[in-house]
């Protein structure tokens, strides 16, 4: 019997491969190997460029803007108060201290000093952090009739800031002569501002201290 011809031509399933095949299908593999290696370096770096812009410090940074300066800040306007508390608050951007005054609004001297000195005495009292300020208040702390109005529990703690960005202590100086004094130690000498809102037969001084320049 005559055995069937197979034609290479027209059956390429049972083509032999030779060595001109095999030497570009190498070089395919390589390519894709190439390409695959690329991808994956790509993803790589675009994880490692995005990572930053999740720190929260820079974008809470971005958003404060202050214009406020650092120098002192000063009213001369006398009351008769009296001063009735001292308050603090927690901002985005800045701590805040706020003095309640019974009737008109006070005038202020707000300022960066190299020590707190405790008027009357001449003391010098520390208080802890990178700066100091010393807040005086023109108004007293007791009424027409010498009653204490405003007496802190603890004068060295006038008011709690533990775990402020800003504030590290508030110390409360006293009164002499019709004003009231305020020994501040906060975190370093950033900017500042110093603000007065009076409503209904009472009124507050508002002083806020910036987490950053």
């Amino acid at each position: 019997m005559m055995g069937t011809r197979v034609d290479e031509a027209t059956t390429p399933h049972t083509r032999k491969i030779g060595e001109a095949d095999m030497t570009t299908i190498t070089r395919r593999i390589t390519t894709l190997g190439a390409a695959a290696a690329l991808a994956v370096s790509a993803l790589a770096g675009a994880s490692a460029t995005a990572a930053p812009a999740s720190a929260p410090a820079a974008g809470t940074s971005a958003l404060c803007h202050y214009g406020w300066g650092s120098l002192p800040k000063v009213s001369a306007t006398m009351v008769a108060g009296p001063l009735t508390n001292l308050r603090a608050g927690k901002h985005t951007c800045f701590d805040r201290l706020v003095v309640d005054v019974r009737g008109s609004a006070p005038g202020y001297r707000v300022e960066y000093v190299d020590q707190i000195i405790q008027d009357g005495s001449g003391t010098i009292v520390p208080v802890r952090g990178g700066a100091k300020i010393k807040i005086t208040v023109n108004a007293p702390s007791y009424d027409g009739n010498g009653q204490i109005v405003y007496q802190p529990a603890n004068p060295k703690e006038a008011v709690n800031v533990t775990g402020y960005a800003a504030l590290r202590q508030v110390r409360w100086l006293g009164s002499f002569e019709g004003t009231s004094e305020f020994g501040v130690g906060v975190r370093a000498r950033t900017p500042f501002r110093v603000t007065k809102l009076t409503d209904a037969g009472t009124s507050r001084l508002i002083i806020d201290i910036a987490h950053n320049w």
